[in-house]
Order: structure tokens, then sequence, then C-alpha cells
């Protein structure tokens, strides 16, 4: 029998970065970066004013009055089940193969941690028309594991990732009417993923395969308001997609006759994908002295996620990832209750980018409503103090995967996923 190192690689790196699965937005993109924003389900973000709003337009802190400083801390509690529904495993067994239920516990409760995501920023007042700021964010930044012996180990087990971006931002205000910005983007990547890999006897134990890698990339964001009005502003931005790179080790084991034992080993290793462009149309509308509508639509370009592509000295595999684009809808409403005390609440829709076929269980990801409420105190003239909580359904789901494994075992998992999510924010606002 022989095994390439490449096709053994591949293996591990099929989740490369897309370890997050439900969380409180499409496949394993974060959008809590914004304690206010969580309030009304990120509805009125991009064409909002201030430091707060930085993910989402860079324009946000043309003309501000003050400059800024914002610190944000969100709790992401999934409750999720990923059910065995008739998965099975094909081993090479002369001559014509042996087909078996993969076996293992049938059910995983809760395989999606819990997870605590910061954010902050600081805007700074050059003068009356020029600001400048940082951005401190984790947009993909999530942990899933399953137990040893669960019926998803061949496709996935531990899939640990952190992620740091920053953006430097400069916005400038051109007139009364309108506000631009641009930033550079810098994107920090951590990553640990396993699976199991099955020997050629189902009497013989699994053996395992593990990446761990990092790497830096880089990207761009611009964006624009517009206000055609005191009470009305549009705003618009895009973020570039980014080119990601992990750089690290690919490590097998515990692979057993008749397998050739050089076939465990650890090498260096690299994985390459996509990550999304996204952009982002708004409106606020200020009805009256208390009442301001929000209402977004963001499209995400997922489609760039194509494939994951893996290295290792002298070969490369592609392996194919189908991610498609989606649109989000978001509508929301802030209420002055009072001079310092703002409530405000939101709805949001976003579909899942993931394939109906080919979905794993590294990303058992399905369409999501996301109910949010919200509320800002006042404490001073300069410190204002934000808190939200958020609830997320995800439609129920299916796992349904055929995958040729490195031992040349045909793995075809079926399952079910049903879950849901709570994100419990809070942060403060500094202007100085």
């Amino acid at each position: 029998m022989s095994l390439s190192r490449t096709s053994l690689a591949a293996g591990v790196a099929l989740l490369a970065l897309a370890a997050a699965s439900q969380a409180s937005a499409s496949a394993f993109y974060l959008q809590e970066q914004s304690v206010r924003g969580t309030g009304r389900a990120y509805s009125g973000e991009v064409a909002d004013k201030g430091v707060g709003s930085l993910w989402w337009n860079p324009a946000a802190i043309a003309g501000i009055e003050k400059s800024e400083a914002v610190f944000g801390l969100n709790l992401i509690q999934v409750n999720s089940k990923v059910t065995n529904n008739g998965s099975t495993i094909t081993r090479p067994v002369p001559p014509a193969g042996v087909t078996t239920p993969i076996g293992g516990a049938g059910i995983a409760y809760d395989p999606i941690n819990d997870g605590v995501v910061p954010n902050g920023g600081a805007a700074f007042k050059i003068n009356d028309k020029l600001s400048v700021g940082i951005n401190v964010a984790a947009p993909y930044n999530f942990t899933t594991e399953y137990n040893a012996d669960s019926w998803t180990r061949y496709d996935a087990l531990k899939s640990h990732l952190r992620t740091i971006n920053v953006d430097g931002v400069v916005a400038y205000r051109v007139n009364d009417m309108i506000d631009l910005g641009v930033g550079v983007t810098a994107l920090y990547a951590d990553a640990e993923l396993t699976n199991a890999l099955p020997n050629i006897s189902p009497l013989q134990p699994d053996g395992s395969q593990a990446l761990k890698g990092d790497g830096w990339a880089y990207g761009y964001t611009v964006g624009a308001q517009i206000h055609p009005s005191s009470s009305f502003t549009i705003g618009a931005s895009y973020r570039s997609k980014i080119d990601q790179k992990l750089d690290g080790t690919v490590k097998v084991a515990g692979l057993l006759a008749p397998i050739p034992a050089a076939n465990n080993f650890t090498a260096d290793g690299q994985a390459k994908i996509t990550l999304p462009w996204i952009a982002n149309v708004g409106a606020r509308w200020a009805v009256n002295d208390a009442w301001t509508l929000n209402a977004s639509v963001s499209r995400v370009g997922w489609g760039e996620f194509d494939a994951i592509r893996v290295s290792l000295p002298g070969a490369t595999t592609v392996n194919v990832q189908n991610y498609k684009d989606v649109t989000t809808y978001a509508a929301g409403v802030d209420w002055q209750a009072s001079p310092r005390l703002t409530l405000r609440a939101g709805v949001q829709y976003d579909p899942t980018p993931t394939p109906d076929v080919g979905r794993t269980a590294r990303v058992p990801d399905g369409d999501r409503m996301m109910y949010a409420a919200g509320a800002t105190w006042a404490a001073t003239d300069n410190i204002k103090l934000d808190a939200a909580i958020s609830y997320i359904s995800f439609d129920d789901t299916k796992i349904t995967r055929d995958d040729l494994t490195a031992t040349s075992s045909t793995v075809r998992l079926r399952g079910d996923v049903t879950g849901s999510a709570v994100v419990l924010s809070t942060g403060a606002r500094f202007s100085f």
C-alpha cells in the first residue's frame, strides 16, 4: 500500500481556519465587534458614528467631536447536538472492501465550545475634518471538540482557532454631507486541527493526524457615509478578501501494518485559504428626538473560500470546499428613553454559505435568525456603558459528506445538527 505524505496532510488541513461553526454569523465568522451593535443585531453600524463602528465602516470616525476609545467583551454560549444518522466506513479489505457502521459515540453534545470574544479600538481627532484610528477584533475565533470515540472522528476531533485582526484607519470629512475612510488590515491566525485516521482492520485502533500552524495576512477596508440631512445617514463599506497562510507542522501517528511504518511522520507544511470579502450597505433615520430606525444589507463573498490548498515539500493538494456567497439582512431601532438611557433592539437573518452536499462535522452550519436587545447608560458626559443580549436560533441541518481517507478507506458521514446560542455583551466607550 502506497500513501503520500501530501494526501495525509490534506486530510488534516481540511479545516484550516474553518474552526468556528455555529457562532453568531455564518460559517466561521463572528460578528461580535461592537456591544452597541449587538443590541440592534448590527443593523445600523455601517451608518453610525464613532470608534464602535470601525469594524463596519472606516468612515465612522470622520468628523468626530472628541477622541474616543472603546472596549467590549462578548460571552458566547452555544447549545448544540450532532447526531449520527447511518454513517459508514468502507475499508480496503480485498476483494471488494468491507463496509461497517463507523461506530463509537453516536451523539455529540455541545461540541462547539463556549467562548469570550474581546474587541477594542481608539480614534484620535486630528482636526475638525481628519481623524485616525485603530480597531482590534477577533473575527474568526472559536473551538470545536469531539470525543476521541465520536462518530465524527475521521472528519473532525479538535478544531482550535484564534485570530487577531488589526485595522489602522484614516477618515476624512469632505463636507457636511460626505465622510470617507480607508484602512489597512493585518490578520494573525493560529490554529490546531486534529482528526483520527482509520487503520486497515476494524480491530486495530485508530491512528491520528494533526496540523499546527500560524501566520499573518493583509488586506484593506474602505467606506463612506452620506448625510442627506441631519437626521438621515447612508453608509457603505467594503472589506477585502484575505489570502491566509498557515505555516507549521503536520504529524501522522498510529498507522499500523500493512500500512508502511514510513507513513507515520512529522513534517513542515503550509495550508492556504482565502477569507471572504464583506460589502455592507445601511441607513439610520432619526424619526424624532427619541426614535431612530436602522437597516442594513451585507453581502459576504464566501465563494472565495473555494478550496484549501495544502503544501508539503514537493507536492500540493487541493481540497474543494464549494462555499457560496450569501446576503444578510438586519433591522433595528434605538429609543432614547431618557437623557442618559438608550434602549435598542434588532433582528437579523443570516443564511449559511456551507453546501448542503459536502457539509462537514467541523462546520455543521445552518441558516439562522438573531434576536437582540441592548442598552447604553451615559454614566458621565465622557463615559458610556453598553450592554446587550442576543439569541440565535439555527435551522436544523444535516451533515452529508463522503471522503476517501489517506488510508484508502471511504467514510460516508450522515448526521443531524440542532443548536442555538446566547451572546452576552458588555463594554464601555470613553471620549477625551
